[in-house]
């Protein structure tokens, strides 16, 4: 953006509704590597930790007071220290920078590891033939939970889903890797283009009842 474009400044951030907009962000002194990987670190006035989930937490001045009319949602969201639980998962370097990995709620467990679909899906966009995929988890008998994958190939390609689970085993834990590849013409999107993935769980469930 920098250098093609010709933008003389380039920030990244997070936050969420909840947060008024932006919690974190990166300053215009930081190096491109900090603006390409991280999403900065907290701004004045505002306190972003990490719960022992890993879940990102934010108090401060733009944290709203509550949902319309709803206490038992608010209460959920905002705990009595002013924390709120954003539900989205992230880690934290030293210097406070914030990277986001993944929702909480699209985290499954394999066998007891915690798979994150958000890092899947980076590893499997890599593939020569994949143009988009979104990675959800199904009940397993044996370890609990699996990795299924939606994936749209790209113009041209038909990958085959035992070669897609073997390229993936090069290339990420065996826990990690999809044990169903099932190929899509379309993801289902909301209307600010992301992947529903309760639409992708739902599928799942009405084929295993099938």
């Amino acid at each position: 953006m920098s250098s093609e474009l010709g933008f003389a400044t380039v920030l990244t951030g997070y936050g969420l509704t909840e947060t008024t907009g932006v919690a974190t962000l990166c300053r215009a002194g930081d190096d491109a590597e900090t603006v390409a990987n991280t999403s900065g670190r907290a701004m004045p006035g505002v306190e972003v930790r990490l719960a022992d989930d890993g879940e990102v937490l934010v108090r401060g001045y733009n944290v709203m007071r509550g949902y319309l009319a709803d206490p038992e949602e608010t209460a959920r969201t905002i705990d009595a220290d002013g924390w709120l639980r954003t539900g989205d998962i992230g880690v934290m370097d030293g210097r406070g920078y914030l990277k986001i990995t993944d929702r909480k709620k699209d985290m499954f467990i394999v066998g007891g590891f915690n798979a994150y679909p958000a890092e899947i899906e980076g590893v499997l966009a890599g593939h020569p033939e994949i143009a988009q995929v979104a990675v959800v988890g199904a009940p397993d008998e044996r370890l609990g939970e699996v990795g299924v994958a939606f994936v749209v190939a790209r113009p041209g390609a038909n990958p085959a889903p035992e070669e897609l689970v073997a390229w993936s085993r090069e290339r990420m834990a065996n826990f990690k890797v999809p044990r169903r590849f099932e190929l899509v013409s379309a993801l289902p999107l909301n209307a600010s283009g992301k992947v529903l993935k309760v639409e992708l769980r739902r599928w799942i469930a009405e084929r295993s009842r099938a």
